[in-house]
């Protein structure tokens, strides 16, 4: 390993923070203001500079919009046009192509597939992070206040390995862990304890989701084997998207409904 990658090194060993997806995504959301006061302090050689870069920037951006706004043109469309002598109140008619049409075909297409699974629950109720975490004090005289315990139920896969408990940040307490849920398929009107294979997606938070915290509304991926489901190309299907139903670390249990 070269000297100067101790940094990658360190990434590789033991991953990033848990809320790295989150700052990036907060750091990315300030730059538009970073830039803007920059552009506004900056004196001589140096503003020329920026100002130049900026410029060949909004030129780029005008030149894609521009190329969006070509999706309302109606271009001829020859292919259209049909063949023979042609009536005179149709000569003024042309096969038109309409760009914008087909682009809005592709976007319900897009929708339907999107809209393939939808959630019994759209919206749920925002969880504040003094609720989600309890802070634990450490140190010889309990000042250090880094560590958060998870008051919520959680998923832990079966390879996890916990990092020593000096250094764990987040503590994902064993009785709130779930392996198993109930799960109630919608069509057939019956309800299964299958296992749990991962938490999708919580609609709080995607550190939350990378913790594996399930709340109400959050979606999980659930082994389905044992129903028997299979594919139109006649292959058994393995895991499936359930949404969680009820608040698991009150009721001591994780109930969820299929997404079909």
């Amino acid at each position: 390993m070269p000297q100067n990658e101790y940094i990658e090194e360190s990434i590789r060993r033991n991953g990033r923070r848990l809320d790295h997806e989150e700052r990036k995504r907060k750091r990315a959301a300030r730059e538009a203001h970073k830039a803007s006061h920059v552009a506004q302090t900056l004196h001589g050689h140096k503003a020329k500079m920026l100002h130049q870069r900026r410029y060949a920037e909004k030129v780029a951006m005008k030149k894609t919009i521009k190329a969006h706004e070509e999706r309302d043109v109606k271009a001829k469309d020859a292919s259209a046009m049909p063949e023979g002598a042609l009536p005179t109140y149709l000569l003024d008619r042309e096969g038109q192509n309409d760009a914008k049409a087909l682009s809005s075909a592709v976007k319900q297409k897009r929708k339907e597939k999107a809209g393939k699974f939808a959630v019994p629950l759209p919206k749920v109720r925002g969880i504040a992070e003094d609720e989600m975490f309890k802070v634990i004090k450490t140190g010889k005289s309990k000042r250090k206040g880094w560590k958060r315990m998870v008051t919520k139920a959680t998923f832990v896969g079966e390879d996890f390995t916990r990092k020593p408990p000096k250094l764990e940040r987040f503590i994902r307490p064993s009785a709130l862990r779930m392996k198993k849920a109930n799960v109630t398929h919608p069509e057939l009107k019956a309800t299964f304890q299958l296992p749990i294979i991962g938490v999708k997606k919580n609609p709080q938070s995607p550190m939350y989701t990378q913790l594996g915290v399930i709340t109400k509304g959050t979606v999980i991926e659930v082994n389905v084997s044992e129903l028997g489901l299979v594919t139109a190309g006649g292959k058994v299907v393995w895991g499936k998207y359930a949404q969680v139903t009820n608040n698991p670390e009150l009721d001591g249990c994780c109930n969820a409904l299929l997404l079909t």
